[in-house]
């Protein structure tokens, strides 16, 4: 199974994260939202940061997780490669992402996400979790 893929929308971009599990899709997520910015590939795993978040359903913990994602991004100048989601039955979310500060001369600089939206968000449970999810570019 992928991991990720990305759907066209005009003027913005979005994207589709799976997983086994709701902890592995949104991990995929983060992920999936960090190579639309960088490659993160070459994003080294070598600075930590936890936070915890509770929201009123799957869909609105979806939003607030990629919000703060995208927060952490913009406010401490960094960039992420590796995500740990715990998700409990009370929607609480527990992660730990890991990454560094944006060197442009390492990283390469591809699309700057603007804000995540709640247009045509989306948890998908089957055999296996879907998440969709667009970024305002």
């Amino acid at each position: 199974m992928k991991s990720y893929e990305y759907f066209d929308v005009t003027a913005d971009i979005g994207l589709k994260a799976y997983g086994e599990s709701l902890n592995e899709a949104f991990e995929n997520a983060g992920l999936a939202m960090f190579n639309i910015i960088t490659d993160t590939s070459d994003v080294e795993p070598t600075d930590e940061i936890s936070f915890e978040i509770t929201s009123e359903d799957e869909v609105s913990l979806l939003y607030d997780y990629l919000e703060e994602l995208l927060f952490y991004h913009e406010i401490d100048f960094m960039l992420f490669s590796e995500f740990h989601v715990e998700i409990d039955e009370g929607l609480h979310l527990k992660s730990t992402i890991k990454g560094e500060k944006i060197d442009w001369d390492k990283h390469e600089r591809k699309t700057e996400i603007k804000a995540i939206t709640f247009h045509k968000m989306k948890v998908i449970k089957k055999d296996f979790v879907e998440l969709h999810a667009i970024v305002d570019l």
